[in-house]
């Protein structure tokens, strides 16, 4: 046992007595039982308002979550107090968002957004904070010993769209951002194409927060070809730009760059089928961009989840109903507000299997490392962080769900393009 761990199981045990010695007095929450219960406080984080991807609505998400629980008695008697932060999509803003959470004593960062894993893990693993559901996009997630991951982030989703790809697509390109997280992106793609004996695709990189892609919508096209070629971006927010790039290229050319004038501007970047992940491309982003109308319409689309009018959504949609109607940067079709719907859903779990007056951070990580498990009502596996449980992939051993769901782009609806799940974990450990 190491060092952290072993200092884990200690606070655990302390405070588990300390708690077990508390009398009963006032301060009941309402539709408890009885005695006093300590608040129990968590943090969520994300960026908002930056150029690049935003995710407003995990913790507005969040901010529900607490009105819904705390509406009929909170967590197993435990008020639960929400803080949240703008993590600015910058490593300085993600790392004072960590001290923040270390010196406001939060017992977990729960469903959180952040692109800069080396920055906030550090904090959170010094004071021994749980990481709990993540968005996905850092390595770190699936690294550190105090994360623990819903959803097998971009490296499932990657994977499981070069799977999906490889049964349509002759050749793809991969439009990208050109940054330490992008460069990994390829080589996922690339283990899902070729897991079906296809030739990898293209890759392309490009600035994540560009105002348009004009010369790498070119690129792609014509790498592609137009006999069944594919163009996957993976953009975040600026996906959208980058087909809007892509729809107005003016004519086809070859891969040297050089137009035909035979007539080619009908088949242009229409003759290309495009493609992207859950997170790039979600149903928002359809209806903002035309519905049926839109760019996206026959896009083929990896997800972590089933399809948001799935009626296993049915129990988030109600309290989104009922404790976030007036805002709407709440949408239960975003990616982001669903994983953090099924976060907290291993908070409340966690915490109800704790049984205790007070909570601790090495409480709750004690309980996930002794294997609580965590039913989410189908929207994904039973979730489970043992040793055993972890897929153990090179760069990701921690991932403990590799499954995914292949979607796609109908009458402005993102549908399921085949039913249930598809297991994608021996596609992640093959990738270098």
């Amino acid at each position: 046992m190491t060092g952290r761990r072993l200092t884990s199981l200690l606070a655990y045990v302390t405070a588990t007595a300390a708690g077990a010695s508390l009398l009963t007095g006032c301060g009941v929450i309402p539709g408890t039982s009885g005695g006093s219960r300590e608040p129990v406080t968590v943090m969520t984080w994300a960026p908002d308002g930056t150029r690049a991807t935003n995710q407003p609505g995990m913790p507005a998400m969040a901010q529900a979550f607490a009105r819904w629980v705390n509406a009929s008695g909170g967590i197993d008697g435990h008020e639960l107090r929400i803080l949240t932060c703008n993590e600015q999509n910058t490593s300085a803003g993600a790392a004072a968002c960590a001290r923040r959470a270390v010196s406001e004593k939060v017992v977990a960062v729960v469903g959180s957004y952040s692109q800069n894993g080396r920055a906030f893990m550090a904090p959170l693993e010094a004071a021994e904070i749980p990481y709990i559901g993540g968005y996905g996009v850092s390595e770190d997630e699936f690294t550190s010993p105090l994360s623990y991951p819903v959803n097998g982030g971009l490296a499932s989703l990657m994977a499981g769209h070069g799977m999906q790809l490889a049964e349509s697509c002759r050749k793809v390109s991969l439009v990208r951002p050109d940054t330490l997280a992008g460069d990994k992106l390829p080589d996922l793609l690339n283990s899902g194409l070729r897991k079906s004996s296809h030739d990898g695709a293209t890759d392309i990189p490009a600035v994540e927060d560009a105002a348009e892609y004009t010369a790498q919508a070119k690129r792609a096209r014509s790498k592609a070809g137009t006999e069944d070629g594919c163009v996957a971006a993976v953009l975040g927010e600026r996906t959208q730009t980058f087909f809007d790039s892509f729809r107005r290229l003016p004519e086809q050319e070859d891969e040297n760059g050089r137009g035909d004038d035979e007539g080619q501007d009908d088949k242009g970047a229409e003759s290309v089928r495009i493609s992207s992940v859950l997170g790039s491309v979600s149903q928002p982003v359809v209806d903002r961009t035309g519905g049926a109308h839109s760019p996206f319409e026959g896009a083929y689309v990896t997800g972590w989840y089933p399809e948001a009018n799935d009626e296993r959504w049915a129990p988030m949609r109600k309290v989104i109903k009922e404790h976030a109607f007036v805002d709407n940067r709440v949408d239960p079709t975003d990616a982001g507000v669903q994983t953090t719907w099924i976060a907290y859903t291993v908070l409340k779990k966690v915490i109800e299997s704790l049984d205790t007056d007070s909570v601790s951070a090495a409480a709750v990580a004690h309980a996930l490392d002794r294997g609580v498990q965590i039913d989410t009502g189908g929207l994904t596996p039973t979730l489970r962080w043992r040793y055993e449980d972890m897929l153990g992939a090179p760069r990701f051993p921690r991932i403990v769900n590799h499954e995914v769901t292949f979607q796609v782009v109908r009458k402005g609806q993102l549908v399921a393009q085949k039913p249930g799940f598809v297991d994608v974990g021996d596609t992640v450990l093959s990738a270098p």
